[in-house]
């Protein structure tokens, strides 16, 4: 009787460590398995970066394969011109300066 009972408690004991070692291994799995998750959303948020660069510099490529881009590159770039072209500066009008004249109130008050 007593043997047995010796048994039944290693028994426990052994089923004991087994449950503990499983939870442990199971919860390094949710760990990793959290960590590829966030690891694959950066990766696609990454690739979608890049796609929309790649879209912005095959756009600028096939701007400046065509002579009217380049020129419009090299102006912008270095800031020159054309032999005969001249520089237009715009400015904005000048604000006109309105008045309005003082209330009643405003008068009566300034003689004070």
């Amino acid at each position: 009787m007593r043997a047995n009972q010796w048994r039944q408690g290693v028994l426990i004991g052994v089923l004991l460590l087994v449950a503990f070692w499983l939870a442990t291994s199971i919860w390094g799995l949710v760990g990793k398995a959290h960590v590829a998750v966030s690891q694959a959303q950066e990766a696609k948020l990454q690739y979608q970066t890049l796609e929309e660069r790649k879209a912005t510099l095959e756009a600028n490529l096939a701007a400046l394969s065509t002579e009217r881009g380049q020129d419009a590159a090299i102006r912008t770039a270095f800031g020159v011109a054309r032999p005969g072209e001249e520089v237009i500066v715009v400015v904005p009008p000048e604000a006109k300066a309105t008045s309005t004249p003082p209330s009643w109130w405003e008068t009566v008050l300034n003689w004070f």
